[in-house]
């Protein structure tokens, strides 16, 4: 825990431990911008590698990757874009997977991790793992809808949401406007200040947030949503769902991933959980990784027929 970012009076013990876990701000070049990444536990182990959300950074998974140090090499990147990595003209979701995979090599990991993505990093998690097959023992994705394309849900509206940068004078007020996409019926307050806080920058005038406004206007105007179809139909590594209850990923959308992925993938609920577990139903998320890790240790994958 950096002692420069204060923590919520009402965090509980085991957020507070898990913060306290020491841990090493890495950079890692692809194609010329610096990508950057945390990383906990000692390197030489196998490797846990997380994959955030769209306009979201590495710290959204702190309270929950430093749960694994003690047996993993962890690895939490920012995509470029995002958080503490470079920005570039053009962003490609392609690129996104090149950016994985390298901060992967770098971490000191040994043989080949497992990747957790959320919402649009379950998409570029997809992605890898059928663009890097050789590279990727397995993936978890967390509420990530894949769809057919759906004119409803679209690149234009995350660019409405996220386009317009704001200069606000001090933390205490950005951290006021702090907001997800979708917005959520519950948050955990201290879980809420802890990423809200990481995901500010000072600039003349005051703070922003670390995002770069721009990345949400290049995906054309199709489905964000549909463009890791493709990429789900060549998985080959081990493979799991968690939706969330009160999520984007209904029980239509699980179905249908469940049976693209040749019905052999389990599909789990997160119960009460809005689109953003690690920050409403974190402990809900943290079993449920530990019990699909667990089970990968001990079982043999069932194979696409």
């Amino acid at each position: 825990m950096h002692p420069d970012v204060p923590v919520h009076p009402g965090a509980p013990g085991w957020f507070r431990r898990n913060l306290e876990v020491p841990f090493t701000d890495e950079v890692a070049d692809v194609d010329g911008t610096p990508i950057h990444f945390l990383a906990w536990g000692e390197t030489g182990r196998r490797g846990l590698v997380f994959v955030h959300g769209g306009g979201a950074h590495a710290h959204w998974w702190t309270h929950i990757a430093a749960a694994f140090a003690d047996e993993y090499r962890v690895v939490a990147l920012d995509l470029s874009g995002h958080g503490d990595s470079g920005r570039r003209d053009v962003y490609r979701f392609e690129q996104w997977t090149d950016e994985v995979i390298a901060v992967t090599a770098a971490a000191g990991i040994e043989g080949l991790p497992v990747v957790v993505g959320h919402s649009m990093g379950g998409f570029v998690t997809i992605a890898t793992a059928a663009l890097h097959p050789e590279m990727i023992s397995g993936v978890v994705i967390v509420d990530s809808p894949v769809t057919e394309p759906d004119p409803e849900v679209e690149a234009s509206r995350l660019k409405e949401a996220f386009g317009r940068s704001r200069t606000y004078p001090s933390v205490e007020e950005a951290l006021l406007r702090f907001r997800t996409v979708p917005p959520q019926e519950r948050y955990l307050d201290y879980v809420m200040d802890h990423v809200g806080r990481r995901s500010l920058v000072e600039v003349d005038g005051g703070v922003r947030w670390k995002f770069d406004p721009t990345v949400f206007g290049q995906f054309g105007g199709g489905s964000i949503r549909g463009v890791a179809l493709p990429y789900l139909r060549r998985i080959v590594a081990r493979f799991a769902l968690l939706r969330c209850e009160n999520g984007l990923v209904t029980h239509d959308i699980g179905d249908f991933m469940y049976e693209e992925l040749g019905r052999v993938a389990p599909v789990v609920e997160l119960p009460e959980a809005g689109h953003h577990p690690m920050l409403d139903e974190p402990l809900v998320l943290l079993t449920a990784l530990r019990a699909l890790l667990a089970d990968w240790d001990h079982s043999e994958p069932h194979r696409r027929r």
